[in-house]
């Protein structure tokens, strides 16, 4: 069963060349105190993750970023243990459920009685893993937390589980698990904000390339002369219907959806229904944000019309159309693409939110390089049903369209701030 238990979560922020974003939280007697945590991408995956430790004597995990994700939640595996480690017992107020696990083995991480169950959810994964929910001690860069919960999952348990039943399944190699960025309770950013008094906000900007990007995790309000002035702001969308792996009825999703209006390619609109690009009495259609989709999926119905006229677009600038390469159905011969500071000069896509803004995607997200003088559109049908019994968005934004995007995330008011690609303004997420 799904916790209904309040947790709370923090910021992340970033900090960008030339510019850096600032934050900082104002307790009593305390200095601003960001958090930075540095966030890679996987080439073999195209997923993004970071790295926090956990526990006592300290140990570090390599945690794959998921914007739907619950909680945090890692491996603690037989070679894992912690003397800071408590679990949440059942039937106490921070476990409200009547869900319990139990363990035969020796007290540890992983290995206890009567404990809250905190559910170790990957999307990637087959099946639905419950690991016992505890607290610990948080390590971000060298900054301890104070005990926060979190979950934890010992995967020796499944000794029978081939690799892709393994709880781990389809991440990053060196992952351990996932922190989870959603509007859950339970998420690392809201606990914290909570924990400290402030604001829940935070941020991410994920690098495009395989160096070492860098994202500041901030409690409390951005300052606002830290705040680029270039960001554009549109409020989050609320859907009715849970759309995780575990649906709770009458329950809304605590994944991130924006209102978009209509699509462009090159200031021409898109023929498209305007029921797809609404959610449903079901919890279908509208636009999500995901960083666990590597490229922006598109219903078959949204897909079919947006390749058509970004083919028409394409051959408007005389770009030569070649064999598609898995999983890219448009591709097209890179030596007919000019270069500019935002990437291939292609057909320039525009997503029209609330209000008029517009998130625009240049060739940098628009396209990826997949041979040496190929280069494909990089959105993919999603097809038509949803998957299993779960929700399905139109359209979701995936992580190759937030590369070199700073996003800013304020729960507490309910909205997005983007910039779209910051190539424009001399800046990369990929900065070292």
């Amino acid at each position: 069963m799904a916790s209904s238990f309040v947790i709370h979560f923090f910021l992340l922020s970033i900090a960008l060349s030339p510019f850096s974003i600032l934050a900082s939280f104002h307790a009593p007697n305390t200095k601003p105190h960001p958090f930075i945590l540095p966030i890679k991408k996987d080439p073999s995956t195209n997923l993004f993750y970071t790295s926090l430790g956990i526990g006592t004597p300290r140990q570090n995990f390599d945690l794959a970023i998921d914007l739907a994700g619950e909680n945090l939640w890692y491996d603690c595996d037989t070679h894992y243990n912690s003397s800071s480690y408590t679990p949440i017992p059942c039937g106490s107020k921070a476990c409200p459920d009547v869900a319990c696990v139990g363990c035969n083995g020796p007290f540890k991480p992983g290995c206890t009685n009567n404990t809250c169950a905190g559910n170790t959810i990957n999307p990637l994964a087959k099946f639905i893993f419950g690991g016992g929910l505890g607290k610990d001690f948080i390590f971000i860069s060298q900054n301890q937390v104070h005990p926060l919960l979190s979950s934890c999952i010992d995967t020796d348990g499944f000794p029978s589980f081939t690799n892709d039943e393994s709880p781990l399944n389809g991440l990053p190699k060196n992952t351990k698990g996932i922190i989870g960025l959603s509007k859950s309770n339970l998420v690392l950013p809201i606990q914290l904000a909570n924990a400290n008094k402030v604001p829940p906000m935070f941020s991410l900007c994920l690098p495009s390339s395989n160096k070492q990007g860098f994202t500041n995790l901030l409690l409390g309000e951005l300052h606002s002369q830290g705040m680029p002035k270039f960001l554009k702001a549109t409020p989050f969308v609320v859907n009715p219907v849970s759309t995780g792996a575990i649906s709770v009825k009458g329950v809304p999703s605590n994944e991130y959806f924006i209102d978009v209006k209509a699509v462009k390619i090159d200031g021409h609109v898109v023929n498209l229904k305007p029921s797809l690009l609404s959610i449903d009495n079901k919890g279908n259609g509208g636009t999500k944000i995901s960083t666990m989709s590597p490229y922006t999926e598109l219903q078959t119905s949204v897909y079919k019309p947006f390749l058509r006229d970004f083919l028409k677009k394409a051959s408007d600038r005389k770009l030569k159309k070649v064999a598609s390469v898995a999983p890219f159905e448009t591709c097209f011969d890179s030596t007919t693409i000019g270069n500019s500071v935002t990437g291939l000069v292609v057909p320039t896509i525009d997503l029209v939110l609330r209000g008029g803004v517009q998130w625009t995607i240049h060739g940098a997200n628009s396209m990826v390089r997949v041979k040496k003088s190929v280069a494909c559109l990089a959105f993919v049908d999603g097809g038509t049903e949803p998957r299993m019994s779960f929700a399905k968005a139109s359209i979701v934004i995936g992580g190759h369209q937030l590369q070199d995007n700073l996003l800013v995330f304020d729960l507490a008011s309910s909205k997005l701030s983007f910039s779209s690609s910051l190539l424009l303004h001399n800046a990369t997420c990929s900065h070292s």
